[in-house]
């Protein structure tokens, strides 16, 4: 078996810190390729007065051809942050939509509702200059405003997603709060609905079942799974969000399960370390602090 890794650090590891200058992006961004990672979330085209860590997306994504083996991605939240990253050269577009009406009127200002049916019109700005789109459904499993969220929340907006053509779906435990069982669960309903369209997943470690629900989401079938080198990153509009799983810790438990993935690990604890070195402050993952267990 294999899982591809999308390192999410520029992005979501970054949205919550503070604005760290471009050099030191694109320091980071060297440190993330070396890992020999494929796919990179590089930046979000969002409002850079609600997440001014991100404001340089513009820029940073001027900087991706330096790096013609990776395929680079960016999230917006709306049809002109879709215009903005395809007029920036990206071609691989991540939409979120909340399965919670008040995590999403926090996040974009709109309904539940309101941001599915947008779907539409980003995966047409997508698709009108051969970009990819994907729908991240954030707070699958939980929203901090209305607790639980209801299992056919998540199913009606992968429909509506299928139903309007796009690529890929995700689904998002926002504030680290889901377990293995209820992962296995929803994914249980999801993959029939959805058919061949590739499913991925994003975890937080909040609550320190993030990887144990990663591995519980490659059980259940799920081959693509985000995670943020350090455990960098948060939520910005989710109270408690913090703790992206560590790409790092991620591999170590993937590896040792006889499950391929692309990256190498001693480079990404060294990718880590730049990470810690470029927000300056200690980061939640295992492995920065532990190492390997084979020992030099």
């Amino acid at each position: 078996m294999k899982v591809d890794i999308r390192e999410v650090c520029l992005r979501d590891g970054l949205q919550i810190e503070k604005p760290i200058s471009l050099a030191a992006k694109v320091a980071l961004l060297e440190a993330i390729v070396a890992t020999g990672v494929r796919e990179v979330e590089a930046t979000a085209f969002v409002s850079p007065s609600k997440v001014p860590a991100l404001a340089d997306a513009a820029e940073l994504a001027e900087e991706l051809y330096r790096f013609p083996d990776v395929e680079f991605s960016a999230l917006v939240a709306s049809a002109n942050g879709a215009k903005r990253a395809i007029a920036s050269g990206l071609r691989s577009i991540e939409y979120v939509v909340s399965a919670s009406d008040a995590h999403s009127m926090a996040n974009v200002g709109r309904s539940s509702s309101e941001a599915t049916a947008a779907i539409a019109d980003v995966a047409r700005i997508a698709h009108d200059s051969d970009a990819t789109v994907e729908v991240i459904i954030a707070t699958a499993w939980d929203c901090p405003f209305d607790g639980p969220t209801p299992a056919r929340h998540v199913l009606d907006i992968a429909i509506a997603a299928v139903e309007l053509g796009v690529d890929r779906i995700a689904i998002a435990d926002t504030i680290g709060t889901t377990t293995p069982r209820r992962v296995s669960v929803l994914i249980g309903k999801l993959k029939p609905l959805i058919g061949d369209i590739p499913l991925g997943a994003h975890f937080h470690n909040t609550r320190g079942a993030g990887l144990a629900s990663a591995y519980a989401a490659v059980q259940a079938g799920v081959t693509r799974l985000d995670a943020s080198v350090g455990g960098l990153g948060g939520c910005p509009f989710a109270p408690g969000a913090s703790g992206n799983i560590a790409t790092e810790d991620l591999v170590y438990l993937l590896r040792d399960s006889d499950i391929d993935v692309d990256v190498d690990l001693d480079r990404a604890i060294d990718a880590a370390k730049v990470a810690q070195d470029a927000v300056g402050h200690e980061l939640p993952s295992a492995l920065l602090r532990a190492g390997d267990r084979i020992l030099a």
